[in-house]
């Protein structure tokens, strides 16, 4: 019985120490991330993802899948060319995976989504204020801005998009669809509607 207090009082030191000193929190929100992302590799994969930029539509994409690409190596996305500093939206639900820099994507970001597909975003200008690893996202979340970071300098702005699965890279230009435009409402007066209606009578 004794022993059982001490741990008991050992348990209750522990969580303690870890409230006052914040890490409880961090803990915590490491436990969501991963419950999170467990949950999403169970889910089946997105079979339709949204453009990430909103002015651009599908149509508007050179396909650059599997071009040639210095070092014998093949293109495993499609760049997406838009003006410096235009907002990248995530094209999915999901979890930041990764924020950093590389020396092919310059400044990029991943998100991980239903059925644990990477979706990788590269050649930022910047990252969006207040993004970080762990947050969830949807496609209405932006990422950051295009840019031409990386190899991607000297080149004109663009988003190079990539989609990794399990098994490899794929190619995202079938999955995307063209964003809808904002819709437009206006807040007539009723009176308004029952007049146009009783003229037409």
């Amino acid at each position: 019985m004794r022993r059982l207090s001490r741990i008991l009082a050992v348990v209750a030191v522990t969580l303690l120490i870890l409230v006052v000193t914040g890490a409880y929190d961090a803990i915590s929100d490491k436990v969501h991330f991963y419950a999170g992302v467990i949950r999403l590799y169970t889910q089946a994969p997105d079979s339709r993802i949204a453009m990430p930029l909103e002015d651009v539509s599908k149509r508007a994409i050179a396909d650059t899948w599997h071009a040639p690409r210095s070092t014998g190596r093949l293109h495993e996305g499609q760049d997406i060319f838009a003006p410096r500093g235009t907002p990248i939206l995530s094209a999915t639900n999901g979890f930041v995976y990764n924020i950093g820099e590389n020396n092919l994507g310059g400044q990029t970001v991943s998100v991980i989504g239903s059925g644990g597909r990477v979706y990788y975003y590269a050649h930022l200008e910047k990252y969006a204020p207040g993004l970080e690893v762990g947050k969830w996202v949807s496609p209405r979340t932006v990422l950051g801005y295009i840019g031409t970071t990386g190899n991607a300098q000297g080149t004109p702005p663009h988003l190079h998009f990539g989609i990794y699965t399990t098994t490899g890279a794929i190619n995202p230009l079938p999955l995307l669809t063209d964003r809808a435009a904002p819709t437009v409402t206006t807040n007539k007066p009723k009176e308004a509607k029952t007049k146009n209606k009783l003229s037409l009578l």
